[in-house]
């Protein structure tokens, strides 16, 4: 005779399961599948311990529970991630947005936020813009601006559409499929340039954890041998794009402040060429002024 479960059982069930395949955040992971099943929000849970998993509600999960043990990340299982408050759709071939990446809406707000309530309209490009998420925060915050995002994937072109449609800012986001500069030189020349780029080195890819290594795209990750790849191609014809007193707001890694720094300043065109610190420490945007 199949066993009924309840809620809590069932979570307290597989967080165990989960810590014995050494996955973080067990419990956490555990209500998110869960809460997907049950079409529920993750905080109704604590209000529905004690109500009884239908036998279809827990064959999906159980489901769920498979593959995220097979090491398939939450966000694909679920089929989003929460971004800057936002829930955003992602798929297979779309690069899951992560919190610290929240920083470069933040880094960028303080410079134009105090500028965006007028009539002045604020441009934006973002290269390799994976499932929006960024462009639609910041089309959130700078009610003015009016974005370019490019990518080079038609299936994360296709999710970051759709985004923008779900979140109301279709109108001021334009998506492009490109991976040069080629036909973004016949737009205007842009108030911002913000973008998290790939910036792993090739030789550390095989080092990731699985969800990252077997499941994320190659492309959003791979940042070339050293991993200054985009920083090398981008940087220098950052000038042309951008306007007098123009930003470029970067994501990078741990360890390569001083040499996308040094990029900025070897162009001769930057000035105010700053780092800011994540939450863990490290330095992790950085932000120069096109003189």
């Amino acid at each position: 005779m199949n066993r009924t479960w309840t809620v809590l059982e069932l979570i307290n069930e597989t967080t165990a399961y989960f810590k014995k395949k050494n996955i973080e955040s067990a419990r956490l992971e555990s209500e998110l599948l869960l809460a997907h099943c049950l079409n529920r929000e993750r905080i109704q849970l604590y209000i529905d311990f004690e109500r009884l998993v239908t036998a279809d509600e827990l064959s999906a999960f159980r489901e769920l529970v498979r593959r995220r043990a097979a090491r398939e990340p939450v966000a694909y299982l679920t089929g989003y991630r929460d971004f800057w408050s936002l829930k955003i759709a992602v798929g297979k071939g779309v690069l899951i947005p992560r919190p610290e990446t929240e920083l470069l809406v933040e880094e960028s707000v303080k410079i134009f936020k105090p500028i965006s309530g007028g009539s002045l309209q604020i441009t934006i490009l973002e290269p390799g813009t994976g499932s929006g998420a960024l462009s639609i925060a910041l089309a959130q915050e700078l009610k003015q601006c009016i974005i370019y995002a490019t990518d080079i994937s038609p299936a994360a072109i296709k999710i970051a559409q759709r985004n923008s449609r779900a979140h109301g800012c279709a109108g001021r986001i334009h998506f492009i499929r490109c991976d040069s500069l080629a036909s973004l030189r016949q737009k205007r020349v842009f108030d911002l340039i913000v973008s998290n780029p790939p910036y792993i080195r090739s030789a550390d890819m095989a080092g990731l954890e699985p969800e990252i290594r077997e499941h994320e795209p190659v492309e959003a990750l791979d940042g070339g041998p050293d991993g200054f790849s985009f920083y090398r191609q981008w940087i220098p014809q950052m000038p042309v794009l951008l306007k007098s007193n123009g930003w470029a707001v970067l994501e990078m890694g741990a360890g390569q402040s001083a040499a996308v720094a040094q990029l900025f300043q070897n162009t001769g065109a930057f000035a105010d060429v700053q780092t800011v610190k994540d939450y863990a420490g490290h330095e992790r945007i950085i932000r120069a002024r096109k003189k």
